[in-house]
């Protein structure tokens, strides 16, 4: 076994140096200010106490440190994930209750459980049934749904709290006049703050800045604002070794919720991990490695009082845009959140909850992706559609339903994509020896008696009626003068025992009406599962061509020479 593949920091060890550490401790600096009001905020979204959060940003990051294959990604409380947690747990126990902390930490160790399994066995393309426009439309709508359940601290109003956005957004149409005017002013400030500090640099700490501020109003103007929510205390000291209390009753009614967080945050790790990979050439990330990364991270977590966390984009881009080259970025932030957590927890005791949700609200609005949408609409209608879907889906029927109708819609693409692939009548290009597509190109010289049939997927079950029917309707529309059917499969790169014998049942029928059948451009392995299936019983080995000119030139001039000197290769190639 590779100890330093499975356990990618090894390998950086090494060539560690004192460079590296000065770009690491301002990245690590940076990142810890703005992840511990963050991680106090996200807490109250998932339904726990603010320290969970803080405690959500110690061993899950140290594990990721050590396991992940990203150096910049951000491992944490975020808010998707929360938002998730309190959707599923909220449904077992009421928010806050001991009961519930038990659960929402019980579900980490399942989350991790699952990510790991999945990495070991190498399962990570699971979730390449998630195309893009889904992600985009699940994430979108979570942010939304994540927003808008914040205007109750934002306004000081008890809205109703759910992830299906119509009953929100219904309360708070019907109770927005019973606002409380001072919450409301420290929140909307807040959030002016934010946006204005973003739009100078984004390295500036806004959370922190409208943090301190907050507290520093409370603090010594509280008597005017004594109708203002504020955190109130918040235990110190770190948390405690523990097994999570495992009750197979709940893990049974977890799964589903299991399931979707381990979706979510991988995709999130990976869509992260990967973007700030093009940016750099000194490392890959590892799909599977990152499973499993995350994996321990929960599991571990989970021993040490930690909810379900991934990757954070916002401290994952700062991480980078600080300086950061390794995961001793992370190790500082890990350092600045003890420190919290031993010293200086005290301090967040004025902090208006209006302020932490005006933090969340600014950083989940901006997932809401737009531009992806209106780029789709010009570029792909069909995976327009898809995102809108999706979108809608989880906005109004909840995120459990979303992320169904989501993979749902994907596979149901993916099906109807590759059940229906584009064909092509290709004709001959004019004083070359090239065939190209009749209906991209105008020119092409089109031949009555032959048919050069472009096939572009791999022909299996749910695809081989599909075949069938469309070299039906081209031989009809070339009638009685046809005696040439030309497969072009340079395209084909797979063929089941459906395809083949559909194409034996083809061959021979049309052989039947004195229709010859050639094949053109067959990659090696196809060529093998078509010889391994008995194509040769139905076809000789010199109807087999490298290219769609060859094909013509021997049926024109039957000069076997040159044919037989590729069926022999072939044949040789093939034993």
């Amino acid at each position: 076994m590779n100890i330093k593949k499975n356990i990618p920091k090894l390998e950086r060890l090494p060539k560690y140096n004192t460079s590296l550490f000065k770009g690491d401790v301002l990245a690590g600096i940076t990142v810890g200010i703005i992840l511990i009001p963050q991680g106090i905020a996200y807490a109250l979204i998932a339904g726990l106490p603010p320290i969970y959060g803080l405690y959500c940003a110690l061993v899950p990051q140290v594990m990721y440190v050590i396991f992940g294959s990203s150096r910049q990604v951000a491992i944490g409380p975020v808010a998707m994930d929360s938002l998730i947690v309190a959707t599923g747990v909220s449904t077992l126990a009421l928010a806050g209750s001991d009961s519930y902390i038990s659960i929402a930490i019980l579900l980490a160790l399942m989350v991790g459980t699952i990510q790991f399994i999945m990495g070991v066995f190498r399962l990570g393309f699971i979730v390449n049934f998630l195309s893009k426009p889904v992600i985009t439309g699940f994430s979108s709508a979570i942010a939304l749904i994540i927003g808008c359940n914040q205007f109750r601290n934002l306004l000081g109003v008890d809205f109703v709290q759910s992830d299906q956005i119509q009953y929100v957004i219904e309360d708070v149409l019907l109770q927005i006049t019973n606002y409380n005017f001072h919450t409301t002013i420290i929140g909307f400030f807040s959030v002016a703050i934010i946006v204005i500090f973003r739009k100078i640099n984004i390295k500036i700490p806004n959370a922190l800045i409208v943090v301190v501020l907050g507290i520093i109003i409370m603090k010594y103007f509280g008597k005017s604002f004594n109708d203002v929510s504020i955190i109130k205390e918040i235990p110190s000291g770190l948390p405690s070794f523990g097994i999570p209390d495992v009750d197979l009753d709940q893990i049974r009614e977890l799964l589903p919720i299991a399931f979707t967080l381990v979706m979510v945050g991988y995709l999130e790790t990976i869509s992260i991990g990967k973007s700030l990979e093009a940016k750099q050439d000194e490392y890959l990330v590892r799909p599977n490695q990152e499973l499993i990364a995350l994996g321990l991270s929960n599991m571990v977590g989970s021993l040490f009082k930690a909810y379900p966390s991934t990757s954070s984009f916002s401290r994952s881009a700062i991480n980078e845009e600080s300086g950061a080259k390794t995961g001793m970025a992370a190790l500082i932030s890990v350092l600045m959140v003890i420190l919290t957590l031993l010293f200086l927890t005290p301090l967040f005791y004025y902090l208006p909850k209006a302020v932490l949700a005006a933090i969340i609200i600014v950083a989940v609005f901006g997932l809401v992706n737009f531009k992806e949408a209106i780029f789709l609409w010009k570029a792909n209608h069909l995976d327009f559609w898809l995102l809108l879907a999706t979108f809608l889906a989880t906005l109004l029927l909840g995120i459990e339903f979303g992320i169904i109708v989501g993979v749902g819609l994907s596979l149901i693409v993916l099906i109807f994509r590759t059940s229906r692939p584009y064909v092509a009548e290709l004709g001959k290009v004019p004083n070359s020896n090239f065939y190209r597509n009749k209906n991209r190109f105008e020119e092409v010289i089109i031949e009555s008696d032959i048919l050069i049939f472009r096939f572009d997927a791999q022909i299996f079950y749910a695809n081989s009626s599909y075949f069938r029917a469309k070299l039906a309707e081209m031989v009809h529309e070339k009638g009685a003068a046809l005696k040439l059917i030309v497969l072009d499969a340079e395209s084909v790169n797979r063929v089941d025992s459906t395809g083949v014998e559909m194409l034996k049942e083809r061959i021979k029928y049309y052989q039947k009406k004195d229709i010859t059948f050639f094949f053109v451009g067959v990659k090696g392995p196809v060529r093998d599962d078509l010889f391994r299936s008995g194509i040769l019983s139905v076809i000789e080995i010199n109807h087999f061509f490298m290219r769609v000119n060859d094909a013509v030139k021997f049926y024109k001039t039957g000069d076997r020479k040159e044919q037989e000197k590729y069926a022999k290769y072939i044949h040789q190639a093939y034993r």
